[in-house]
């Protein structure tokens, strides 16, 4: 479905969680943020019904995040059933690579069709640091298994001065060495996250190509988000991995934005920057108070969906501080 500017929509970000292993500084505080209670998350039921009428729409391919997805019982199996929807395109996750280990011969038999890990340093005393916690050798041993299956695997970094800037050309060495794509992502003024902290990608490109100058821009498809890849030419390639940069504060992509969001608790945002959305849950239910059929309920949700695309704003205000979003990336969904 095309939104009011032309744009053509297919892609849902799907938080189930907003519950996390981890407490990384810029995205929550250490004490942590108050849990939503249980019965006020959607359920998977809501949430495969949801995808359903996504799909009657135009709306193919799904992002599983949260939180951490992988900390709710049955995220494996709901990665199978909105894989097996009719019409379904593709369904990734994103996770910070705790617990995936243990999930991934589950997710690969799930049909999963990629994974996108978050890591924001290969260093284990910077690692640990960062995250409140964690460790660094499960996210790696992690990645080397996706590896080994065949996932297509992608590592998300947040740059930031002073702490990790130091290691771009380490995460690029990574990337090439191990064949998948590394992500640098410009932290945007969500929730607790602070822009001024942040490194600008064009910072980071410049850095890259001072230790290789060879670098190219790729134009290969890497998959649904706004990151411009770059790769070493095939002469120098060893496994083909690529650079990517979501440039969110510097280099607005809103004009090829194809995508909306669902929170945990059923709100539809149609972009990330605004508090604004769709309480999809209450709608679900106020269908079914009234009294109609499953097709009632189901044209409920797809109108209310066909509402929320139509009012997609043209674009973010980042890049103005002027955001009115006060929620944490964890509460939206990562």
């Amino acid at each position: 479905m095309k939104d009011s500017y032309g744009r053509e929509i297919n892609y849902m970000r799907i938080s189930i969680t907003d519950r996390c292993d981890l407490r990384c500084r810029y995205c929550m505080p250490e004490e942590g943020i108050e849990k939503v209670s249980m019965n006020r998350i959607l359920t998977y039921e809501e949430i495969l019904r949801i995808c359903r009428a996504a799909v009657s729409i135009g709306i193919t391919r799904f992002k599983i995040t949260g939180g951490e997805p992988l900390v709710r019982r049955g995220c494996t199996a709901l990665v199978r059933e909105i894989k097996e929807l009719p019409g379904v395109e593709q369904v990734t996750l994103t996770t910070n690579g705790q617990q995936l280990l243990p999930h991934l011969d589950e997710l690969a038999e799930a049909g999963i069709d990629g994974l996108n890990i978050s890591l924001d340093s290969l260093r284990e005393d910077r690692y640990h640091h960062i995250t409140g916690g964690g460790q660094l050798s499960n996210v790696l041993e992690a990645i080397d298994a996706c590896i080994d299956k065949g996932i297509r695997t992608k590592v998300n970094c947040l740059l930031q001065k002073q702490f990790n800037e130091d290691e771009i050309c380490d995460f690029a060495a990574f990337a090439f060495e191990k064949g998948i794509d590394v992500r640098f992502i410009e932290i945007m003024p969500v929730g607790f996250g602070n822009p001024d902290t942040g490194l600008s990608n064009d910072e980071a490109l410049s850095r890259l190509k001072e230790k290789y100058p060879s670098l190219e821009k790729d134009e290969r498809v890497h998959g649904n988000g706004p990151a411009v890849y770059y790769r070493l030419p095939g002469s120098e390639a060893v496994k083909g991995g690529a650079i990517g940069l979501i440039s969110a504060m510097h280099h607005r992509f809103c004009d090829s934005c194809n995508r909306i969001r669902l929170t945990s608790l059923g709100l539809l945002k149609p972009c990330l920057c605004y508090e604004e959305g769709t309480d999809l849950k209450e709608a679900l239910h106020a269908a079914q108070r009234t009294g109609g059929d499953e097709t009632d309920v189901d044209a409920a949700i797809r109108n209310a969906l066909e509402e929320t695309l139509r009012r997609k704003p043209q674009g973010h205000t980042f890049q103005d501080r002027a955001t009115v979003e006060p929620r944490a990336m964890s509460q939206i969904g990562g």
